[in-house]
């Protein structure tokens, strides 16, 4: 993925699920440019697991906390079938009730936007960004994503809204 300093470019989603943030499901459009200079994260999953679950679960908390800071974050499915991708966020967002993070399919699914540069190895890859450039980046092949890989993850969003 895209390494630390370097700038996020736009990318065009379709929003499958998540919180009434004045995009209806079923709307493309690009989370990034939306979210403009906040601090955000974006997660790339090629898995709707439980550890992923456990992520995102705690990427939800920490935007509801720090809204006064406006951190963002969404999480975009990939794979090779967007019609699958599509229905693993829906049922994803039921089953984690999430409040504050959208699930989207990018227009590019199976590998993520060309110019990031996603890993087609790494099973999630998250990128932190304020200010429209990269502060860190996390890259974990499939079982990698652990307790103490989420808390490195959550240890690097605490540093961007402070």
């Amino acid at each position: 993925g895209l390494e630390s300093g370097k700038p996020i470019g736009p990318f065009d989603v379709v929003k499958c699920a998540g919180p009434d943030d004045k995009v209806k499901v079923g709307d493309e459009l690009c989370y990034r440019c939306k979210y403009g200079q906040r601090p955000m994260v974006m997660v790339f999953s090629r898995t709707a697991d439980a550890k992923v679950a456990a992520l995102v679960k705690k990427l939800d908390t920490a935007v509801e906390s720090n809204s006064k800071q406006q951190l963002a974050a969404f999480v975009s499915m990939l794979g090779a079938d967007r019609e699958a991708l599509e229905a693993k966020a829906k049922e994803f967002s039921t089953k984690s009730k999430l409040a504050n993070v959208p699930l989207v399919v990018p227009v590019e699914f199976e590998n993520g936007p060309a110019d990031y540069g996603i890993n087609p190895d790494a099973e999630v890859t998250i990128i932190i960004a304020k200010n429209s450039k990269v502060t860190a980046n996390h890259a974990f092949a499939k079982g990698d994503l652990n307790e103490k890989a989420i808390d490195a993850v959550l240890a690097d969003v605490e540093k961007l809204v402070k």
